[in-house]
């Protein structure tokens, strides 16, 4: 596969990248509404760890915000002069990822992933956050984004509500590994439905990773990852340009808990917000 420019590189990507606004304060803990929080950091890591257990011992971090990248498609930037926006498309709210949309044709081909998402309140010990929505886009298994690369295609982009239990889950493939970026998933988290296709307030904007001996097993086992297989050996997840100056613990809890082989994946993540 030869390189692309999704995220342009060190140089193209910076710009966009969100920093975290927190200041690292190491060993600070308050106690509020009965949840445990802790406001630290690590010397020379960026932003801080925002985390909250609930009465129940369940324990939950703040993601970091991470940059958008140059492909979000989500109103904020232009293509060929042309604003791209695929949140006012009709047909964007769906749960299955793979098919194009809206007069678009194809189906994004790929090892199968059902990826469950539980979304919480850090701000208020864990709590699960309902009705809430999450915009999500990732790239093909040639490493293009849909749109941009591959503009007669908007799959794998969709928006997912969450339940009362704050949990949502949608049907996608894995991403494949391009040149220069750890394999990753992008998304937004909004306040709700309305919010999400409008394309306003988003909560959060950050990316997913994924594990790396499940990653690399599965590009070594389907064929269509081939590309991906010597990609992923000249990158790591603590040395990637979005995930390399998180913390441990950031970088834990935007990594999917996967399993599962080429005839089909299921991972789970949880995903924190102070709202």
């Amino acid at each position: 596969m030869t390189q692309h420019d999704h995220d342009g590189g060190l140089a193209r990507d910076l710009p966009l990248l969100t920093r975290r606004r927190l200041i690292s304060t190491a060993g600070v803990a308050l106690l509020a509404g009965g949840a445990a929080w802790i406001l630290g950091g690590t010397g020379g890591q960026a932003g801080a760890n925002l985390a909250a257990t609930g009465a129940n011992g369940q324990t939950c971090l703040k993601l970091p915000g991470e940059t958008s990248g140059p492909y979000p498609g989500d109103g904020t930037n232009s293509k060929d002069g042309q604003t791209v926006n695929v949140l006012t498309q009709t047909g964007v709210v769906r749960d299955d990822l793979r098919p194009s949309f809206d007069g678009m044709d194809g189906v994004a081909q790929g090892v199968p992933l059902v990826l469950d998402i539980t979304l919480v309140d850090v701000g208020q010990a864990c709590t699960p956050l309902a009705g809430h929505a999450i915009y999500v886009w990732h790239a093909d298994a040639d490493g293009h984004y849909s749109l941009y690369d591959l503009p007669q295609r908007n799959w794998l982009r969709g928006v997912v509500v969450t339940d009362a239990n704050g949990k949502a889950r949608l049907t996608t493939i894995i991403p494949g590994c391009y040149d220069g970026r750890w394999p990753h998933i992008h998304f937004e988290v909004f306040a709700s439905l309305d919010a999400a296709v409008s394309g306003r307030d988003a909560l959060l904007t950050s990316q997913f990773a994924f594990p790396q001996a499940e990653v690399a097993a599965l590009y070594q086992a389907e064929p269509l990852y081939a590309a991906s297989v010597n990609n992923l050996t000249r990158v790591s997840l603590t040395g990637d340009m979005v995930f390399g100056d998180n913390t441990a613990e950031q970088i834990a809890a935007q990594t999917l808990t996967i399993q599962g082989d080429v005839t089909g994946c299921a991972a789970s993540v949880t995903v924190g917000v102070v709202v």
